[in-house]
């Protein structure tokens, strides 16, 4: 097939595209390089089969003879990471959002397959775990600038719900804490990269807040193969999956984990939310999905043990010495 991939030099983007061109596809990569890097996908570059095109899919010029050419999109050009959204909450809505929204008024136009990349925040402050997708959101006020990317992201799952109804064979992945090589401390995946840098420097790990909060750590292979999934399988379309592992984590038992695995002597250090984010912050207590809908639908079940996909990881930040 011919696969379109917004956000294509990103973490999870440039894995996806690795596991395309692996099985034979011709991958086109859309990506303004604001976070992903050319580092990500240059292994492909002399390929007849792949294409980069260092622009912004807020450029509908740019974006629809792509469109028009592809037989698959994975539509995962987004502004990601808390920090990016907190410091420019603005930048973050009218990406997130006019940029889902110009990717799927093409992809409507010229009937193509789509999946969009959505993410475990569009639950927010939720206590009902496991977060089932048909399961109620909870978010905090408007004043709160990080559930403005939970906002935007259910958006985006509006919009594509909306066109589904109109018999567009569209798809959305709910991603949980995905990891793995590539990660960038400064993007996507930020508390698993800030630790292993940490670590590695021997300087202190940054534990935010009281580190009881849990997260599910989802190897970025297992991401991969369950976005592939959504986007093949037919019974697929006009649906919502969590694509995840359903393993609940603390904090601060992942920055032990990763100390016992680096043989770091660094110690753990708990600092206070606001000093990272700001005094208008709130945070998620626990984030684990129900996988039973990607199970039943999809055939899908991450693999990865965490034990198994951090050392890895490790061995990759070793390498590139980040």
């Amino acid at each position: 097939m011919r696969v379109l991939v917004t956000g294509g030099a990103g973490f999870i983007g440039s894995h996806l595209v690795d596991a395309l061109m692996a099985q034979g596809h011709e991958v086109t990569v859309l990506d303004n390089l604001s976070v992903g890097k050319v580092a990500n996908i240059a292994h492909h570059l002399g390929s007849e089969r792949f294409r980069f095109i260092n622009d912004s899919i807020l450029n509908t010029a740019t974006l629809e003879p792509l469109v028009r050419q592809a037989d698959l999109i994975f539509h995962l050009a987004a502004v990601v990471g808390v920090k990016y959204v907190v410091e420019d909450p603005l930048n973050a809505i009218i990406v997130n959002v006019r940029g889902t929204e110009n990717v799927l008024e093409l992809a409507f136009k010229y009937w193509v397959r789509t999946v969009i990349a959505s993410s475990s925040e569009v639950y927010g402050k939720s206590t009902e775990v496991p977060l089932r997708e048909d399961g109620d959101r909870l978010l905090g006020p408007t004043t709160v600038p990080r559930w403005s990317y939970s906002d935007a992201k259910a958006i985006d799952e509006y919009f594509a719900l909306a066109y589904a109804q109109k018999g567009l064979p569209v798809t959305v992945v709910r991603y949980f804490n995905a990891y793995g090589p590539r990660l960038d401390p400064r993007g996507y995946g930020s508390v698993v990269a800030r630790f292993f840098t940490q670590a590695l420097r021997g300087e202190p790990l940054t534990v935010y807040g009281d580190g009881q909060q849990t997260r599910s750590f989802t190897y970025v292979a297992d991401t991969v193969r369950g976005t592939i999934l959504a986007g093949t399988v037919p019974e697929a379309a006009g649906e919502i999956f969590n694509i995840g592992s359903d393993r609940e984590v603390p904090i601060t038992d992942l920055a032990r984990r990763i100390l016992a695995l680096t043989g770091s002597p660094s110690e753990i250090v708990y600092v206070p939310h606001t000093a990272a984010y700001g005094p208008d912050f709130e945070e998620t207590r626990r984030r684990v999905p129900d996988v039973r809908r990607a199970r039943e639908v999809l055939g899908f079940e991450a693999e990865v043990p965490l034990e198994e996909g951090l050392r890895r990881t490790l061995e990759w930040f070793r390498k590139e010495k980040v």
